[in-house]
C-alpha cells in the first residue's frame, strides 16, 4: 500500500536506517540493508501515482504513435519507464481515458524503432529498460563507476552527439506541489536546456505523479522519533525533504540531531538548509550507501 512503513526486523543493536524513496522502491532498499545487517524500514514520503486526466492519457498515446520521429527518449527514473510501458487502465475515470488507454494496451507487443536511443541518468532506470524488453545496446546511460548518476552524468555521455534537428522525448513525472502546482526537476530542466542549445527540439511527456503521502499517526510517530534516536534517513529526492516537512505535527521539529545520508549534492544543500545535523554526501549505489551508513555509525557515541 502506497505511504505503508514497511517494519524492520529485529537486531538488537544493528544501525536503524529510514528508507524515504516511493514504497515499491523502497522495498527493494530495505530488503538489500537489512541482508547488510542493517535494521531499515520504509517510511515514503513521496507517493507514485499514474495520471489520470484524459490530456495526460491522450499525450501518452500521442507519444507512442510518434516515437519513430524522435532521436531519443530520456527516462527520468524507473518510474517512467514503467508507466510509460505499461498503462495502468484503472488510473483513469474517464471515458474518453478509458478508452485511450485500451488503445494502448492492446496494442500488442511494443515494437520500439530501430534508431531510437533510449536514455537513463542511471543503474535503476537502466535496469526497468531491461525489464520491459529494451536491448541493451539501444540503451544510453553513465557508466557504473560513474561519480553520480544524474543528469548531468547522462550529458558528459551524449553531448558530444549531433543534435541539431533532432527531436528527444523525456518522459517524467509530475510533482504536486502544496499549493497544487506542478514542480519541475532542476536537472531534468537542465539536460532540456542542454539539447536545446545544441539544436535539438525537446518535447515532454508526463506519464505519473509524484505527491506527498498521508501518513498514519503510528508513521507520523515514527518520524518524531527518529528525528533523535540515531536512525539514518535516507534521501534520493530534494522533494522528499519538503514533503517530510510538510506533514502535519512535523513542521516544527528540530532536526539538529537528526542523521541523513543525501546522494545527491542538493539534496544535501536542502537537508542542510532544513537544519539537519550530520548530513553526509553518497553515490547513490547500494555499497557506497552501505558503507557511509556505518561511516556514521562509527562515529556515534
Amino acid at each position: 500500500m502506497p505511504g505503508a512503513a514497511v517494519s524492520s526486523r529485529s537486531s538488537g543493536s544493528a544501525m536503524r536506517v529510514i528508507v524515504t524513496r516511493p514504497a515499491q522502491d523502497a522495498l527493494h532498499w530495505v530488503r538489500q540493508l537489512q541482508q547488510a545487517g542493517m535494521a531499515a524500514e520504509a517510511l515514503p514520503l513521496i507517493e507514485i501515482a499514474p495520471v489520470s486526466a484524459a490530456a495526460d492519457v491522450q499525450a501518452l498515446e500521442q507519444a507512442w504513435q510518434a516515437l519513430d520521429r524522435y532521436a531519443a527518449c530520456m527516462f527520468v527514473s524507473g518510474n517512467a519507464v514503467e508507466h510509460f510501458f505499461q498503462v495502468n487502465k484503472a488510473s483513469a475515470p474517464e471515458e474518453r481515458a478509458q478508452e485511450a488507454i485500451k488503445t494502448i494496451a492492446n496494442a500488442g507487443p511494443v515494437k520500439l524503432p530501430a534508431m531510437l536511443r533510449l536514455m537513463a541518468p542511471g543503474p535503476g532506470t537502466v535496469a526497468a529498460l531491461r525489464a520491459v524488453g529494451v536491448p541493451a545496446g539501444q540503451i544510453d546511460a553513465p557508466a557504473l563507476d560513474a561519480s553520480q548518476f544524474d543528469s548531468q552524468a547522462l550529458w558528459q555521455v551524449v553531448g558530444q552527439r549531433d543534435w541539431q534537428g533532432r527531436r528527444v522525448l523525456i518522459v517524467r513525472g509530475q510533482s504536486l506541489a502544496a499549493d497544487g502546482e506542478g514542480a519541475g526537476s532542476p536537472g531534468r530542466d537542465w539536460l532540456a536546456r542542454q539539447w536545446q542549445a545544441a539544436g535539438a527540439q525537446v518535447d515532454f511527456v508526463a506519464v505519473y505523479q509524484r505527491r506527498a503521502p498521508s501518513w498514519t499517526e503510528a508513521q507520523v510517530q515514527r518520524a518524531k522519533a527518529a528525528c533523535a534516536d540515531g536512525s539514518v534517513w535516507l534521501f534520493s529526492s530534494s522533494e522528499a525533504v519538503a514533503n517530510l516537512a510538510s506533514q502535519p505535527h512535523l513542521s516544527r521539529l528540530d532536526w539538529r540531531r537528526a542523521r541523513a545520508v543525501a546522494t545527491h549534492p542538493r539534496i544535501a544543500d536542502t537537508l542542510r538548509a532544513a537544519g539537519w545535523g550530520v548530513v553526509v554526501e553518497s553515490r547513490p549505489a547500494l555499497e557506497d550507501i552501505k558503507a557511509v551508513v556505518r561511516s556514521i555509525e562509527s562515529q556515534l557515541p
